[in-house]
């Protein structure tokens, strides 16, 4: 278990790596990517708010990029319609070719991941992945409880 850490940053990092073509060809940051891609992939999720807190990054950090990718015609803002404080951000059509690349290369890289592992295989990391994933739940929600 020590290793899983460990084996997460280097996933990371791979990741990263085959997201350097995109970055560099649309200039674009890790976490505008990482914006991009999870508005993209996750319907009903579209605030600043959601973003910071599913992919733990810094609310100043998402604001900022959110900011910057408005800027660049990628993303637009509208207001809820029962709180006006409340702003959900919007994907445009300038950005489906950065999506599109975005799939593409996400497709390759979980290939890659997962080159030389049977069917089996994979299903038994899925398995033993979602019983560490409640593991982590259940501590965050007690440690929650813990603090109140």
């Amino acid at each position: 278990m020590k290793g899983l850490l460990l084996l997460y940053r280097r996933i990371q990092k791979l990741y990263d790596r085959h997201m350097d073509d995109i970055r560099k060809s649309f200039s674009l940051s890790r976490i505008e990517i990482t914006i991009i891609s999870f508005l993209h992939n996750n319907p009903g999720l579209d605030t600043a708010g959601d973003i910071a807190e599913y992919r733990m990054l810094s609310k100043g950090n998402v604001s900022q990029s959110v900011e910057a990718l408005i800027q660049k015609g990628y993303l637009e803002r509208f207001p809820d319609s029962e709180d006006r404080r409340r702003i959900h951000l919007s994907l445009t059509a300038h950005a489906s070719e950065i999506v599109r690349q975005i799939d593409e290369i996400k497709r390759d890289f979980y290939q890659a991941l997962a080159e030389g592992l049977t069917e089996s295989e994979i299903k038994q990391y899925q398995a033993i992945t979602d019983k560490i994933t409640e593991n982590v739940l259940n501590g965050l929600e007690s440690r929650c409880n813990a603090n109140e």
